[in-house]
């Protein structure tokens, strides 16, 4: 199954819960009763961040309490992931979930304080966005296949940026050398946000980084979008070509993001979580800004969220297996 048919088949089960009444009464009565923090793996102004700032007002709302994003940057985004494993299971801490931090990093580090497929609660898919090869616009390139045949002149001599190792863009431009057989050198990040700046900077050459972080810089003409990762073309992208379009085949790679929470989260509290999150996936104004940021909504049930997570952990340990993919 495709990434856009995974994503297909928990989009499906979002429509439900718009038919539903409000917010489990008992769990309204007992919880919350203060804020929530949910917790952002990566720096301010990178794709995690900018997801976690749009649905937090709406969960906000329906929570009756504040929930406050709280960025916790660096490793990958384990600082942050380790932190919500080791919280309280109450639902007062909470985390945005991230492919990089919770199936692709601990595929390569198996030393981390937390275990990716058992110290977490997996409550409701959000959504899942492709990745832009992007290079600055100064670079000397205008196609993918001009970026390839430049990358082939300068062996090591090109830099891709990434937040961290083990994270989507590390993965992504790993299976990139693969499959072109360039050879590129890896410059790790604490986040999305240091890595744009310098690549607009020309710093580096190459970032394969999601559609919310490079979109605004792409549409200001200070980054120029080479090809995105998915099967299909981004939606807000329509004029860039799949990477399989420029020619190199059965390229995919994407990021998704999850709500979660610690192991052993009570089942009223993730119920109403659950309930809440779909409702705010399906606000108008929150999905015209998710769309806006070229995320494709998912939704969806506790147990699909699970059934989720547990297949990607599985698909990307086996990943970095067949293609030895380590920490570096």
């Amino acid at each position: 199954m495709t990434t856009r048919q995974r994503m297909r088949a928990a989009c499906a089960a979002l429509a439900a819960w718009a038919l539903l009444g409000p917010l489990p009464a008992a769990a309204e009565e007992h919880w919350p009763a203060k804020p929530v923090t949910l917790l952002v793996g990566f720096a301010p102004g990178g794709g995690t961040d900018l997801i976690a700032r749009q649905v937090a007002p709406r969960l906000s709302e329906l929570l009756k309490q504040p929930v406050i994003v709280e960025n916790r940057a660096g490793a990958s985004g384990t600082i942050a992931t380790a932190a919500a494993a080791r919280a309280r299971p109450d639902g007062y801490t909470l985390l945005l979930g991230h492919v990089s931090s919770n199936a692709m990093v601990p595929a390569i580090m198996p030393k981390l304080p937390y275990a990716a497929a058992r110290d977490f609660t997996a409550i409701t898919l959000i959504g899942s966005v492709p990745q832009v090869v992007t290079v600055p616009a100064s670079l000397p390139v205008k196609t993918l296949q001009e970026f390839i045949a430049f990358a082939k002149t300068k062996p090591g001599g090109v830099n891709y940026a990434s937040s961290g190792a083990g994270t989507q863009q590390h993965f992504a431009a790993e299976l990139f050398q693969q499959a072109t057989r360039t050879t590129m050198t890896h410059v790790p990040y604490k986040g999305s946000g240091a890595a744009l700046a310098d690549l607009i900077a020309g710093q580096v050459d190459v970032n394969f980084d999601t559609v919310p972080t490079v979109l605004q810089q792409v549409k200001a003409g200070k980054l120029r979008a080479l090809a995105v990762t998915s099967r299909q073309r981004a939606a807000s992208l329509p004029e860039v070509p799949t990477v399989i379009e420029a020619g190199v085949p059965d390229y995919e790679i994407g990021a998704w993001y999850m709500l979660m929470g610690p192991a052993g989260l009570p089942k009223p509290v993730v119920d109403a979580l659950a309930d809440a999150m779909n409702r705010t996936l399906q606000s108008p104004e929150v999905r015209d800004k998710l769309a806006a940021l070229g995320t494709d909504v998912a939704g969806g049930t506790p147990a699909q969220a699970q059934d989720y997570l547990k297949a990607e952990i599985a698909r990307w340990s086996k990943l970095a297996a067949d293609k030895r993919i380590v920490a570096e």
